[in-house]
């Protein structure tokens, strides 16, 4: 299955509350700290995190150059943030320390943070750094959804009720739903189960409106989706340049279906060996 499909709970690990800095005699201290956690979300903050601040743009995966400056200052901030206490776990784990990361995203699931709990729920299910436990995955999942964060309610409907029932896509619109009404991951979520028809109607223009709220947060999924829609004239009009502007800006934050429909558009003819395989795109 495609990013696109909600049927898979374990799908690319691949959003509401902010945790603020404790307050500090010292006025210098507070200061640094202020200036690590600045730097932490920089370098590691998940742009699906409920927790992130709305002005932090965030990065979908820890960049190789930056890891052992993010874990540096995340360390650091992660004493009075569960946003930095997240973010340590998302360096670690792009620098292979799984028991290092899953030992921040605990202590950061203990105070609130609703992502920490949907990526432990993540390695539980999977059996990723810790003996496989769909019950513990379950219990993680409620907790994250019933917060609020869209992935948590997404994962806990592709997990299924309790005793392995069917998922129940019904009831994740239902929840995803509300938490749309604020939050760029939901919207993003919840557009594409509109796009499917998954959990109810297919509704075309009803997606398309959620993932237009989404982009204008600079969602790199949304964005990718609304150039897709926008070229292909679905639940709305058809906008070949708007189609391009907004697949331009969603590769820019490295969405990797975007570059490749850039790609396309660069190069729409493509050539095929005798057998019909794809071998390269011709470009003008």
């Amino acid at each position: 299955m495609t990013k696109r499909s909600h049927a898979n709970v374990f799908a690319a690990i691949g959003c509401v509350a902010v945790s603020a800095i404790a307050i500090v005699a010292a006025p210098r201290v507070a200061l640094a700290q202020s200036a690590d956690l600045v730097l932490c979300d920089r370098l590691a903050a998940d742009p699906a995190d409920p927790d992130k601040p709305a002005d932090v743009k965030g990065t979908p995966e820890v960049m190789a150059p930056d890891i052992a400056t993010a874990i540096k200052f995340c360390k650091i901030a992660s004493g009075s943030s569960r946003r930095a206490l997240y973010q340590l776990g998302r360096a670690y784990a792009a620098n292979h320390q799984m028991p290092e990361a899953i030992a921040a995203w605990r202590k950061a699931a203990d105070k609130g943070s609703t992502s920490a709990m949907v990526e432990l729920g993540v390695l539980y299910g999977t059996g990723a750094g810790v003996a496989r436990d769909e019950a513990q995955a379950r219990k993680l999942f409620e907790r994250a959804a019933q917060a609020g964060n869209p992935r948590g309610v997404s994962n806990l409907a592709a997990l299924g009720g309790s005793g392995g029932a069917s998922p129940d896509p019904a009831r994740a619109r239902e929840l995803l739903a509300k938490a749309a009404e604020t939050n760029a991951e939901a919207q993003y979520q919840l557009g594409l189960m509109l796009a499917e028809g998954t959990g109810g109607a297919q509704d075309d223009s009803g997606a398309r409106a959620l993932f237009e709220k989404a982009a204008a947060q600079n969602h790199p999924g949304a964005l990718e989706r609304m150039g897709a829609f926008t070229q292909e004239g679905r639940g709305g009009p058809k906008d070949a340049a708007a189609a391009k502007a907004y697949y331009e800006r969603a590769a820019a934050l490295g969405d990797e279906d975007a570059k490749k429909a850039l790609k396309r558009i660069e190069c729409p003819y493509v050539i095929k060996d005798k057998r019909g395989n794809f071998v390269t795109n011709l470009c003008f």
